[in-house]
């Protein structure tokens, strides 16, 4: 991301604006694989719980509702990893009407990259977290089940870099996972990129558009 200093002093803003200061508010970070949500969740946090310490802000990662990886061989899916249906979309929706509604510390699921499987009750999201940050590619997605994500969120922001630059991160992201170049090309231009191009093609309209 070109500046993001100046990506995550705007959003600050804008959240330092709109928050009550009462309800738990659930702000989404939607984009395609290699825009840079986690980087920009992960330091909209930190800067949140500077300038909002009685308002103590979390990252919920939508990669921990992963279907398992037995579960994806046995339906013949595993090529299609990061795909829509790969992900348990009933569960994440039940997680986040949780945070919206229940006072409690409430345990949620986080994706292990290095093991490439999802980590059951992995982070705490305790009570007095009041500022959620809820990042994954599919949280503005026009589609059945996905679609009823969309009230939930009290803030929509998505991050839109061009597909050219889409395709740079993604070969990097492989090459930095230990693939040799012919690899990650090959990982990048398979299912990443036609996952990408669902996502830009079928999110609904965000709050904020972030163009990289």
């Amino acid at each position: 991301m070109s500046d993001l200093q100046a990506v995550v002093d705007h959003l600050t803003g804008i959240i330092r604006d709109r928050d009550d200061g009462h309800a738990r508010q659930l702000i989404a970070i939607a984009g395609p694989p290699g825009a840079g949500k986690s980087t920009v969740a992960e330091a909209l946090v930190e800067q949140l719980n500077i300038f909002i310490p009685d308002r103590p802000a979390e990252v919920v990662p939508m990669d921990g509702f992963h279907f398992d990886n037995a579960i994806l061989d046995e339906r013949g899916w595993r090529a299609r990893k990061g795909a829509p249906e790969t992900f348990d979309i009933g569960g994440f929706s039940s997680l986040l009407r949780r945070l919206k509604s229940e006072p409690g510390d409430i345990a949620i699921p986080v994706f292990d990259r290095g093991s490439d499987l999802a980590r059951a009750s992995a982070r705490i999201v305790r009570s007095d977290q009041r500022l959620l940050i809820v990042e994954g590619n599919y949280l503005l997605l026009d589609r059945p089940h996905w679609s009823d994500l969309f009230p939930l969120f009290d803030l929509t922001i998505f991050l839109k870099p061009s597909i050219e630059t889409i395709e740079q991160r993604l070969i990097q992201r492989w090459l930095d996972y230990g693939l040799d170049h012919p690899s990650a090309i090959a990982r990048a231009r398979g299912n990443d990129l036609a996952n990408a191009r669902i996502i830009l093609s079928e999110s609904r309209s965000a709050n904020i558009v972030v163009q990289d």
